[in-house]
């Protein structure tokens, strides 16, 4: 059915459900797998104050570098999860992109037939407000979506 599932996470505790649960379905598949974490573009707003302009480029390096670190960490420990129960892994990390449409252009540029990420859920007004990157995915993504909540 499946054979190569995208997996996004971005190391919460909810994501790691969703890992998990992406885990074990390539694992009862033979699927292989590629976990892929998204940094998002630095926040421009951070770039206020009368020395923003020289401020803004060690905040700049501090939150890549940070971001780097974090995604290493983390898909370490995705790719050792794979690893123990026998799925083939591969890690993505996409720096300085939105993460729905990162995760489109890779489940298309990788051949991925299913993605699976989690989602808090929310709805009406909280979903306005907080956006939703799983709901972006849904929208426009041409392959199946499984949404762990």
């Amino acid at each position: 059915m499946y054979k190569h599932l995208l997996i996004a996470t971005d190391g919460s505790e909810l994501a790691e459900k969703g890992v998990a649960h992406g885990l074990e379905l390539a694992r009862a598949l033979g699927a292989a797998v590629t976990f892929v974490n998204v940094t998002e573009p630095f926040p421009i707003l951070a770039w206020g104050g009368a020395m923003a302009g020289y401020a803004a480029g060690d905040e700049f390096a501090a939150y890549a570098e940070s971001a780097r670190q974090y995604a290493k960490e983390m898909l370490g420990k995705c790719e050792a999860s794979a690893d123990a129960m026998g799925v083939h892994a591969k890690v993505l990390h996409v720096e300085n992109r939105k993460p729905a449409e990162a995760i489109l252009e890779l489940s298309r540029t990788h051949g991925c037939d299913l993605i699976v990420m989690a989602s808090h859920g929310r709805q009406g007004l909280g979903k306005l407000l907080l956006g939703s990157q799983t709901a972006e995915v849904l929208s426009y993504t041409e392959i199946p979506v499984l949404v762990v909540r």
